[in-house]
């Protein structure tokens, strides 16, 4: 009889976090008011980029749906992720603790994922212009996370955003929230985050804490 080998590559370490990316890992609403201003001077309808900017989370087409009627939605989506590598990416800077907060995910000996309602291309931009390597997931907004955080079997999801919460909860992950976002740290706590930080750089020693405590 011949040896058995069991091949453990596909098995997820013990730890695997999960992060969202806009207003998480980046800040980017320079980007966006960019492209969102370039989308109005191209179709000649007003966007008010400053407002816009300020309730990141939500899919694209639930935004352009405050500005332009259903039919349209469509094609000035795709026109906007068109645009977007041009004007969204440099302008794009990483949050405050994010490159550390990956770090400290590796160091613990665990491994970092990204997943986001982002376009998964444009994401991918994202994560190479600050310097951020992870799996990533794109185009997962709300309770969808869950499908790709179940399937990499992330134990935990850090989030800014209420939809972040319902996500890890409904993938069975800690819910750790950043108060980076559009959602305050009461309306984080509110819809069942288990954990707010303030922002990403108190997430070291968090972690550090979760994982002893794990230990």
């Amino acid at each position: 009889m011949g040896a058995v080998t069991n091949d453990f590559s596909s098995v997820p370490p013990a730890l695997t976090v999960g992060f969202d990316l806009d207003m998480t890992l980046i800040d980017s609403r320079p980007g966006i008011k960019a492209v969102y201003d370039r989308l109005a001077a191209e179709t000649g309808v007003f966007i008010d980029s400053d407002l816009a900017v300020t309730r990141l989370g939500p899919p694209l087409d639930d935004e352009l749906a405050n500005w332009f009627p259903p039919e349209r939605i469509p094609e000035i989506a795709d026109r906007y992720r068109t645009l977007y590598p041009d004007h969204a990416i440099t302008p794009t800077p990483a949050m405050p603790g994010a490159t550390e907060a990956v770090a400290a995910v590796r160091a613990a000996g665990g491994r970092p994922v990204v997943v986001t309602a982002k376009y998964g291309p444009n994401a991918e931009l994202h994560l190479a212009h600050v310097g951020i390597e992870a799996e990533l997931r794109g185009w997962l907004w709300a309770e969808a996370k869950a499908e790709a955080l179940i399937e990499w079997g992330a134990t935990v999801y850090v989030g800014d955003h209420t939809g972040d919460v319902r996500g890890a909860r409904k993938a069975g992950a800690l819910s750790v929230a950043v108060a980076t976002g559009p959602c305050s740290a009461a309306e984080l706590r509110a819809a069942g985050a288990d954990v707010v930080l303030a922002d990403l750089r108190d997430f070291p020693g968090w972690l550090a804490t979760h994982t002893s405590a794990a230990a």
